[in-house]
């Protein structure tokens, strides 16, 4: 899949390249699977977890990130690789995340948004899963 040097995308929306959003954005392009704000603040010691949020949630607002909520309340995040519509599983062992297309979903979606009493503007679906990699039980 495509990777995106983020702090370019995030310069081209006009936004300054300082040093901290440039640590973060160096170790998300590192990431190959889902991450969490605690797991990137422990990365990134020379970093405050308060500026990590406020990197991830503009990079959120920009459409760079993806965020799901786990089952235990806890979000994990993964680059948005991708941009076409698409939907995710997430590895609830391991935090993987992978994208996929389904025709099947988008035509569920056309044939729903034509009955809502508005417009659809987002939408956001995620399996939550035991890949094949984890064996059953693992944990993190």
């Amino acid at each position: 899949m495509p990777r995106t040097n983020l702090i370019a995308a995030l310069e081209d929306r006009g936004y300054r390249a300082t040093a901290p959003r440039k640590a973060v954005a160096k170790l998300l392009e590192q990431k190959q699977k889902g991450f969490t704000v605690e797991a990137l603040s422990e990365e990134l010691p020379s970093v405050g977890k308060a500026t990590i949020y406020r990197t991830i949630k503009l990079l959120l607002e920009e459409g760079m990130v993806c965020k799901f909520p786990l089952m235990n309340g806890v979000f994990i995040y993964c680059l948005a690789r991708t941009g076409h519509r698409h939907h995710h599983s997430v590895c609830l062992q391991c935090g993987e995340v992978e994208e996929f297309r389904a025709a099947a979903i988008d035509k569920l979606l056309k044939e729903v948004s034509s009955d809502l009493p508005g417009q659809v503007v987002d939408h956001r679906i995620a399996l939550y899963v035991n890949c094949d990699y984890c064996p059953i039980g693992w944990t993190k």
